[in-house]
């Protein structure tokens, strides 16, 4: 497949850690992330790339990352290759357009979830028990119901496997009840703003997913922000409550393996080319009505 960046191979340069779709290297006092075009599904990396998607989601974050930043600070030290170390100069065409040099945060131990519509998991669990996250929510609401208030509703950082929701009382628990106090009002009103500026686009941000942590004693943003990746979007033109959504994300990788007969398991089945196609326009297509 042509112009899909699965992994990169900087041999002179510290491989810090490779995620499911980020690369991510030590470069001085900083770090380098890559976002490579790997997708993955179920918890599992497939083989076959998304053209492009690296790219998108490196655009996005940007977007968001300027958006927000009267509300806080990012990791965000330079974008442009011309403006890099010198060391990174020679790998301008892997990392032109998708990837960022960023400050060596120290990540906090909770993901930072914002949802203002009932959808996923938080739908799965109001079914059962009219909650979210342990949080009381009135009887009669819908799949992707628009909630009055966004949920602030953090979980914890797995690393293999899914992560597990957690309550307000835990997260004080875990990073103190100051810190946890902040994220959760910082969270709240980066996604506000974003909803806010979205749907004078003609989208809603159903949840969404966001890291933080602590750069010379004050709390930033640091990861993606906002992403199909990390988000869901939906179209408010096509927005009914009552069933699942069409989403500006990798729902049409999931959509196909759900017809295969394979167990969730490594490794994963290749996409075929227009499984691949139609999901790098829907990325394609978000990062265009978002951020013109």
């Amino acid at each position: 497949m042509t112009n899909v960046l699965l992994q990169t191979n900087f041999q002179d340069l510290k491989l810090a850690r490779r995620g499911k779709v980020r690369d991510v290297y030590e470069v001085g006092d900083n770090l380098l992330i890559v976002t490579t075009d790997r997708v993955s599904a179920f918890d599992v990396v497939l083989p076959s790339g998304i053209p492009g998607k690296g790219k998108v989601l490196t655009g996005i974050s940007l977007y968001w990352f300027d958006r927000v930043a009267d509300i806080i600070d990012n990791h965000v030290v330079a974008t442009n290759v011309d403006d890099y170390p010198e060391v990174l100069r020679k790998y301008r065409s892997e990392l032109e357009g998708r990837s960022m040099l960023v400050k060596k945060a120290k990540p906090l131990p909770i993901e930072c979830i914002v949802r203002g519509y009932l959808s996923g998991s938080g739908w799965k669990e109001y079914q059962k028990s009219r909650t979210v996250c342990s949080i009381p929510l009135p009887d009669g609401l819908v799949a992707s119901s628009r909630l009055d208030q966004p949920l602030f509703t953090p979980s914890t950082k797995a690393e293999e496997g899914h992560d597990i929701n957690i309550s307000f009382a835990e997260t004080e628990k875990i990073v103190g009840a100051d810190v946890a106090a902040k994220v959760r009002d910082t969270a709240l009103a980066v996604y506000s703003k974003a909803r806010a500026l979205a749907e004078q686009k003609g989208i809603i941000i159903a949840d969404t997913k966001m890291e933080m942590g602590f750069f010379d004693g004050s709390l930033i943003l640091i990861d993606e922000l906002l992403t199909p990746d990390s988000s869901r979007f939906w179209s408010i033109k096509d927005y009914a409550p009552g069933k699942s959504q069409d989403s500006y994300d990798k729902q049409i990788v999931r959509d196909y393996l759900l017809t295969l007969d394979w167990n969730q398991q490594y490794p994963g089945p290749e996409l075929p080319e227009e499984i691949v196609r139609k999901t790098a326009a829907r990325y394609e297509e978000i990062l265009g009505i978002l951020t013109k």
